[in-house]
């Protein structure tokens, strides 16, 4: 059997419209050979020879074509974008760009915050992009370690994280898309800088230790549209509280009990009821509202707590404003 070689013909088909032929230009590509004589008075005075090869630029590249284009303008605009998000200096540079995020462990709150990894030849830097903030920067003349750790995850997967050791001895954990990458990159930017004689141990806000009390709990959890009552596990060990969601990977509250002041009961509304609140009020200040649905032993267990790292007042029970449920 042999193949028909035979030069295609034009041919007129009303059946076929843009559409048809803007996807053969697309996934295909197509060939232009075009031979071209511009004449005046039948004296031939310009001649035009034409070759040229039309497709996407995905099959472009399928075929090694334009590479060279396409990847210093992929770079030109990597580095217009970082330069107008991170206020590059004039001789900074990325090295390279992903999706990911910053785990906080400061305050009450802990969690992971989402947004853009960026890895530059002077810093690391965490980005959100709206609103626009810097979750996390260091230089990288601080940071002296680099590790890949497993993290598993509510849903059971297991993911890699990075876990980052500053000079000034604190720790700092990263999520990105491509973690094996931005370990390699990052121990190749910071290479021949100092580092530990032994790998530094990064201990995330733990709960190793027994509880003393442990069960459900709703906490009051602040939000930037007002706090949310939420549902969740409460555990308190001999030296803080924790409360986690089921659906959060990280827990939203980690309250050392020496950080507590007070702890009462408020007869108003909650999730658990009307007499289900607990106001816990901190050192900073601060007040940390919870709901139980039996307030009373959650009540005494952390007074009990709170009296073996320090005085803890027991306060009347009283009523007083309480948002309500979200």
């Amino acid at each position: 059997m042999t193949a028909d070689l035979s030069p295609m013909r034009p041919t007129r088909d009303p059946r076929v419209t843009l559409d048809d032929l803007l996807e053969v230009v697309l996934n295909k590509g197509a060939v232009l050979h075009l031979d071209l004589i511009v004449a005046v008075a039948d004296i031939p005075l310009i001649g035009v020879s034409l070759r040229a090869a039309i497709a996407g630029m995905e099959t472009m590249l399928e075929y090694g074509m334009m590479r060279h284009w396409d990847e210093d303008t992929r770079a030109w605009a990597e580095r217009s974008t970082a330069r107008r998000a991170l206020d590059l200096e004039e001789d900074e540079n990325v090295v390279c760009r992903m999706s990911g995020g910053h785990l906080l462990t400061e305050g009450l709150y802990h969690g992971w915050r989402p947004g853009t990894v960026y890895l530059t030849d002077r810093r690391l830097v965490v980005l959100r992009d709206e609103p626009r903030e810097i979750l996390w920067e260091t230089g990288l003349d601080a940071v002296t370690a680099v590790r890949l750790e497993p993290e598993r995850t509510v849903g059971g997967e297991e993911r890699l994280r990075l876990d980052v050791a500053l000079a000034d001895g604190g720790q700092e954990r990263l999520s990105a898309r491509e973690p094996a990458e931005l370990h390699a990159l990052l121990t190749e930017a910071c290479a021949g800088r100092p580092t530990p004689a032994l790998p530094f141990a990064f201990r995330p806000p733990a709960e190793e230790d027994p509880p003393l009390a442990e069960g459900h709990l709703w906490y009051h959890e602040p939000r930037r549209g007002g706090p949310l009552w939420r549902g969740g596990q409460g555990r308190m060990t001999a030296d803080r509280l924790v409360w986690k969601s089921p659906v959060d990977s990280r827990p939203a509250l980690v309250l050392p009990l020496a950080d507590i002041t007070a702890v009462r009961r408020v007869p108003a509304y909650s999730p658990a009821g009307e007499d289900g609140l607990i106001a816990v009020h901190t050192t900073a200040g601060d007040e940390v509202r919870l709901a139980a649905d039996d307030p009373a032993a959650w009540t005494e267990r952390l007074r009990a707590a709170g009296a073996a790292t320090g005085p803890v007042a027991a306060g009347p029970m009283a009523a007083g404003p309480v948002a309500a449920a979200g």
